[in-house]
């Protein structure tokens, strides 16, 4: 190193153990000691110095992770001790019969002791060390001969570039699985999809395909992990006598293993441990498909020895299959409690994960059409524990010639409404919210809601026994009610069933404002219902007017619009008002608004309690001179209205620079308007 001076050296030297010492708790122990912003000033520290002094930089440097130039191929490496495979246990009656296998080779009916760990869903690596430094990263490949993806794999961060402590071998050849956590992948599938760039299957794919990445800056960029759970030879560990032995030794070098290694006495302790694991298995961060039980004794395991590809000391017992193929016989479309438009799929039944499958969600048609899924089709349908089971991918290559392609119906499968989906959202939609029998009970509580027809007394679960005893099938059966019906029903007394018959009818009398927000038309909020009262002041002219007359009305676009347009063009939701005004429902003339519009165009956020008026009277003030009300802080904000005890609105307006007034202020502000 002739060009670097002698304290750059040094400084190289301690930043790289320093940040080493960093990796290993935060990787290994999970147990940081430092702030990401630390770690990256201690990073960057080490990155400006190699920069200027090139000749400082070395293999094992923290550094040298983010991944070399793109490779043409990969080598190939021939294993030093074979990557045997596993034979499969599918039962308890196959795990019993293994271990009697093992008692009737060694001549002897001594409880053997194992031990369990979780069989990880991922890619078998080895990782081949030579003076504590990694020289090699392979695939098994067929167990004998792999591939080096050397420089894939020294961009993973779980992965030592450097081994610690003492007593390290020459040459230490390490067996892992590498995987990539179960959110991660989930994270990386999303990303994929915003690039309308093909998904991966499943978290296993995942993982495979970064590592076969032959520019290892994209491997560097996937969140991809290592459990190791062994080692190739053991010339060198002679002196440990037990696996799990080897397994705590590989974590004292700074190896990342399992936390669910356990050893146990005998068979009757793997089985407990198998569906311990089973039942945990949803909740784990990332994917196991089984269990490995390994006979623990070192010296038992070389009696014991190997039968052709796999040892006879281990055997990994499998979890029932979460992943299966089967075939789409039909689609259905279900109608959420919102209104929106779910395909689900109609299986050939299949068994996965447990219990026998013959429907998957397909959550809606965008995911559909991505997924190319076809009526017919031959899919792999997946389930997680409790998880909805989906479909993950369409296998192609067994598409028959006369499969159906999957279309979005144009009118609601319960209600025959007609089914809206805006363009740029993927949710499709019935717009007959006030007759629709899936979204009845969320219709009638938010037209009895404090902000629409305000029914004191009506709450959630009286809304739900009245829908589910069958005296209200939408919003004008509440107008027919009697105290009797009521006084019958559960937890209703004569007292409670008098109130709410007098709330009902106090309720005839409203404004057209709450009246067109009680109608729960979608993206129809107080501000905009207040608008088109204003706008139309008839509510029969509001009715009849198209879509793109609707778009005159203030703050009223072209998704708001379509919405107002489709639920007024429903024959049931028309039917419905008139019910209500035959009824009594009413509401006076509504008079043009003389006040100024001097806000108009202007943007207002409240926050904080007022002392002088309600929330509600503060909002009805500032749209009576035009200005429009937000629920969040942005660049296009002109006041934020801070009260007592403001919430993080205040902190964003400051951030932002947006112009802060007090409840004084704000008082003012509207008398000298």
């Amino acid at each position: 190193m002739p060009n670097a001076p002698d304290d750059a050296i040094e400084k190289v030297i301690k930043l790289r153990a320093e940040i080493n010492e960093h990796n290993y708790r935060y990787y290994i122990l999970d147990d940081p000691t430092i702030s990401d912003a630390e770690y990256d000033r201690l990073l960057r520290q080490l990155q400006a110095i190699e920069a200027q002094y090139p000749e400082l930089i070395t293999a094992d440097s923290p550094t040298q992770r983010v991944g070399n130039l793109p490779s043409k191929a990969f080598k190939e490496v021939k294993h030093d001790v074979p990557m045997l495979s596993l034979d499969n246990a599918f039962s308890e009656a196959e795990v019993v019969a293994f271990e009697q296998r093992i008692k009737d080779r060694l001549h002897t009916e001594a409880a053997i002791e194992f031990a369990c760990e979780p069989k990880m869903d991922g890619v078998a690596i080895s990782l081949l060390y030579e003076n504590g430094f990694l020289i090699r990263g392979a695939t098994r490949g067929d167990g004998y001969t792999g591939e080096d993806i050397t420089s894939n794999v020294r961009t993973i961060r779980t992965v030592p570039l450097q081994l610690r402590g003492k007593d390290i071998p020459k040459r230490l050849e390490v067996r892992g699985e590498i995987y990539m956590p179960k959110a991660k992948f989930n994270q990386l599938n999303e990303q994929l999809k915003e690039r309308n760039e093909k998904v991966f299957v499943n978290p296993r794919n995942a993982a495979a395909g970064s590592l076969r990445q032959l520019d290892p800056r994209i491997t560097a960029k996937r969140p991809l992990e290592i459990v190791c759970y062994g080692v190739g030879s053991r010339e060198n560990l002679t002196h440990i006598k037990t696996h799990s032995g080897i397994v705590q030794q590989l974590k004292q070098w700074g190896l990342r293993i399992s936390m669910e290694v356990q050893v146990v006495p005998s068979v009757v302790e793997c089985l407990q441990y198998y569906y311990s694991m089973m039942n945990k298995r949803p909740h784990l961060p990332y994917e196991i498909d089984g269990i490995v039980y390994k006979v623990n004794n070192i010296e038992l395991q070389e009696r014991l020895g190997f039968v052709a590809r796999a040892p006879r000391w281990a055997i990994a017992h499998k979890f029932p299959a979460q992943e299966e193929m089967t075939i789409v016989e039909a689609i259905e479309f279900q109608v959420g409690r919102t209104g929106i438009l779910t395909p689900v799929a109609r299986l050939k039944p299949v068994f996965v994960g447990g219990v026998t499958v013959s429907n998957a969600t397909l959550h809606n048609m965008d995911e559909v059409q991505r997924k190319d899924v076809h009526v017919g089709d031959t899919v792999v349908i997946r389930r997680a524990g409790d998880v909805i089971p989906e479909i993950v991918a369409v296998v192609l290559t067994k598409r028959p010639p006369h499969t159906k392609i999957i279309e979005l119906p144009k009118h609601c499968p319960v209600c025959g409404s007609e089914v809206l989906k805006p363009e740029g959202e993927a949710a499709a939609r019935c717009e007959g919210g006030l007759v629709c029998a899936a979204q009845r009970k969320e219709a009638i509580k938010h037209f009895a809601s404090r902000k629409a027809m305000d029914i004191n007394g009506l709450g959630d679960k009286l809304v739900e026994q009245l829908v589910e005893v069958g005296l209200v099938h939408d919003v004008a059966d509440l107008y027919r009610l009697t105290q009797a019906q009521l006084a019958n029903l559960d937890r209703m007394a004569e007292k409670s069933a008098s109130n709410l018959i007098a709330a009902i009818g106090q309720s005839k009398t409203t404004t057209l404002a709450r009246f067109i927000y009680s109608l729960g038309i979608r993206e129809v909020g107080e501000a905009t219902a207040l608008n088109l009262a204003q706008h139309f002041r008839d509510l029969r002219l509001l009715m009849q007017e198209n879509a793109e007359n609707l778009q005159k009305v203030q703050d009223v676009g072209p998704i708001v619009a379509a919405h107002v347009a489709a639920f007024f063009r429903q024959q049931h939701n028309s039917d419905i008002i008139n019910k209500l005004i035959h009824f009594g429902v009413h509401w006076p003339a509504v008079k043009i608004n003389q006040a100024k519009q001097v806000f108009a165009g202007k943007t207002f956020v409240l926050t904080g309690s007022l002392t002088t008026m309600t929330r509600d009277e503060a909002t009805a003030a500032l749209q009576k001179v035009g200005a429009k009300v937000s629920g969040s802080v942005s660049k296009k904000t002109a006041y934020v209205v801070a009260g007592v005890e403001p919430g993080s609105k205040l902190t964003q307006a400051e951030k932002l620079g947006v112009t802060i007034l007090d409840e004084k202020q704000f008082l003012k502000l509207l008398q000298e308007k």
